[in-house]
């Protein structure tokens, strides 16, 4: 089977479903950063120093692409249940996992700025890219049916990359840089 259809070359793609959009439609330009974000979080599990959080990393590679799944669809194919869902223990397992590394890491003071390590800067990026997936879905709700738990998936997912991001610093030693506004 080849790779390419040539369907796509007059701008236009297909919801599960069989209707055919502009690929310029936020309905793509959501999903297309939900997809996004799910390769920077690939980048994040392959680190040498999230060794211990791979599998999370993996089960939020898995709900990312549930998460596209139920956006590439047409209402009627999510409404038959005919893609994956997800559980409000999807969103409860990240609130666990940042509960756990906040005990560790010192209380947070100050606006921090991204960076101090390739690791930590890719965390951020991924936390950047999910903020910008959770407004684009945000602008499409207002507009047709989502899913209420995917913003809130989101939502939750950017708060645990920060999170993630803090952790990383510690473990590697980096000095974490509060940023001080001019005056």
């Amino acid at each position: 089977m080849k790779i390419y259809t040539k369907t796509g070359d007059t701008g236009k793609t297909s919801l599960v479903g069989g209707t055919r959009i502009s690929k310029g439609d936020l309905k793509i330009e959501s999903y297309g950063t939900v997809d996004e974000l799910n390769s920077w979080i690939g980048v994040l599990r392959d680190l040498p120093v999230n060794e211990a959080r791979k599998d999370i990393f993996k089960e939020i590679q898995d709900r990312l692409f549930t998460i596209g799944a139920d956006l590439a669809s047409e209402s009627e194919i999510v409404k038959q249940k005919k893609v994956p869902d997800l559980f409000d223990t999807d969103v409860e397992l990240l609130e666990k996992a940042m509960d756990e590394m906040n005990e560790e890491i010192p209380p947070l003071r100050a606006f921090v700025l991204p960076g101090g390590d390739l690791a930590v800067s890719y965390a951020h990026v991924a936390r950047t890219i999910c903020r910008r997936a959770e407004r684009n879905i945000i602008r499409l709700a207002d507009v047709e049916e989502v899913n209420e738990l995917v913003i809130r998936y989101l939502n939750r997912l950017s708060d645990y990359l920060f999170v993630v991001s803090r952790k990383i610093t510690q473990e590697l030693g980096t000095e974490e840089v509060a940023w001080k506004p001019r005056k």
